[in-house]
């Protein structure tokens, strides 16, 4: 496990799923963390309880990081709560799927204003205070689409790819401050999204996964631990896929 004693965490979207999963594992680490939400208060709570029972520090905030005003609070919030912070996980997002010549502008702007802007939001505010303290690490959760692409997923895929390009760029900006920045991307890891899909599909995904199974969200949140620990102080801008092997650089 990674040493996260100390540390202070952000985790958006961490209700459910790989945020909840990341939020956990961080706090397992030993890291103090703000497990925000928009609007499932009660998922988020339940989080904040779990990790509380089993020793770790957390609070629940709400917030819809899309909108600018709203993720500057949050972060600042969790900065106040937490009595500083150490790390920043994007995680938050949403799908609204549909072939390209059927997608709405709705459609195309709500999962890039959540999954592209919110990111930016939040790490606009977080990078002011973490390059003050001249320590801090980013990490941001993209996706495999984000580097193949998906039928049905434009505007997912773009907002995925976006956000690695965005990873690169802030690991660039902000080294010489001391602060890092790197993209997780997962494969078909086993939430409440892909729950949902069809069995044709599944049978598709699995066939095209070298491991032959889906992932764990804690798969990811292993990966995302080591990631905003000191023992990967020397990465940054890198995008790592979780995928079992269904991708190859």
């Amino acid at each position: 496990m990674a040493d996260l004693t100390g540390k202070r965490a952000l985790v958006t979207g961490s209700s459910r799923g790989i945020g909840a999963a990341i939020a956990r594992r961080l706090a397992a680490d030993g890291a103090a963390v703000a497990v925000n939400y928009a609007g499932s208060e009660e998922a988020a709570r339940a989080v904040v309880a779990s990790i509380r029972d089993a020793g770790g520090t957390a609070v629940a905030l709400r917030a819809d990081i899309s909108d600018p005003a709203d993720a500057a609070a949050l972060v600042e919030r969790s900065h106040a709560e937490l009595g500083g912070l150490d790390i920043l996980v994007n995680n938050a997002g949403i799908t609204r799927d549909g072939l390209l010549v059927r997608m709405s502008d709705e459609d195309w702007r709500s999962v890039i204003d959540t999954n592209l802007t919110g990111a930016f939001n939040t790490t606009r505010s977080a990078a002011k205070l973490m390059m003050k303290a001249r320590t801090g690490s980013i990490v941001n959760i993209a996706s495999v689409v984000g580097i193949s692409g998906n039928a049905g997923q434009a505007n997912y895929a773009a907002a995925k790819a976006g956000l690695i390009g965005f990873t690169r760029t802030v690991a660039r900006e902000l080294a010489s401050r001391g602060v890092r920045a790197n993209a997780v991307a997962p494969g078909f890891i086993e939430t409440d999204m892909t729950s949902a899909l069809p069995e044709a599909a599944r049978t598709a995904a699995l066939d095209a996964i070298a491991m032959k199974r889906f992932g764990s969200t804690e798969d990811v949140a292993s990966l995302v631990a080591f990631l905003a620990s000191d023992e990967a102080a020397y990465i940054t801008g890198q995008v790592v896929a979780v995928d079992g092997g269904m991708t190859f650089a």
